[in-house]
């Protein structure tokens, strides 16, 4: 039976992050507001949570699954001879809603359905970024059913995900903002792969050389 913790409150808050973070560890499926919309998410060295939440999702290995942060340090454990364009964004646009793409740690063990690359997030909202900081790295995508509508709410995502779920985090209703900009930082050029929340505008203040379709 899935427990729903209101994020308004401070003490059900408190509890609901502790509670969340247990599920985590325990391989269980969380699902918690982003800045961009809800999403369900995991341990990301987790095997069983992995396959709960693909489960979950009704999809399989062929998209790989997004990891969020919630420090922006943690892009150096987790990325591989990561590049200035790379450091550069993370500094400009993190906690925000750009992914980056990065080649990963070799030694890392886990099974997201990427090879050798991984996309990495930092997002901007507070109650995930206490829940991030206290799990380390999540693999999170959005709550939805494969094909179904995104979530801008908690009634959204619980409509869809039911008891697949273990913890509903409640943070309201979202801002239904775009999908995060994802670039790729693999290469000797940063590429733009998805454009998003944050414009490319933006991203070539930052790196100028970034390949993107005018």
């Amino acid at each position: 039976m899935a427990i729903t913790f209101d994020m308004a409150d401070p003490e059900a808050r408190a509890r609901g992050l502790d509670v969340a973070a247990s599920a985590v560890r325990r391989g269980d499926l969380v699902v918690l507001p982003t800045d961009t919309a809800y999403g369900v998410g995991c341990d990301a060295f987790s095997p069983r949570g992995i396959e709960r939440l693909l489960a979950a999702k009704g999809r399989g290995r062929d998209l790989p699954v997004p990891v969020l942060i919630g420090m922006p340090q943690t892009l150096q454990g987790l990325g591989y001879g990561l590049s200035q364009a790379a450091l550069k964004l993370a500094e400009a646009f993190w906690p925000g809603s750009l992914t980056l793409v990065v080649e990963h740690q070799p030694t890392l063990a886990w099974e997201l359905g990427s090879a050798g690359r991984v996309q990495i997030r930092m997002p901007l909202h507070p109650v995930a970024i206490e829940l991030l900081r206290v799990t380390g790295p999540m693999a999170v995508t959005a709550a939805n059913r494969a094909g179904a509508p995104v979530p801008t709410s908690l009634a959204d995502a619980e409509a869809q995900l039911g008891d697949a779920v273990s913890v509903y985090l409640d943070g309201g209703p979202s801002l239904d903002l775009p999908p995060s900009t994802i670039v790729d930082v693999t290469g000797p050029v940063p590429r733009l792969l998805r454009a998003g929340a944050v414009g490319t505008d933006l991203i070539r203040e930052v790196c100028p050389e970034l390949d993107a379709p005018d």
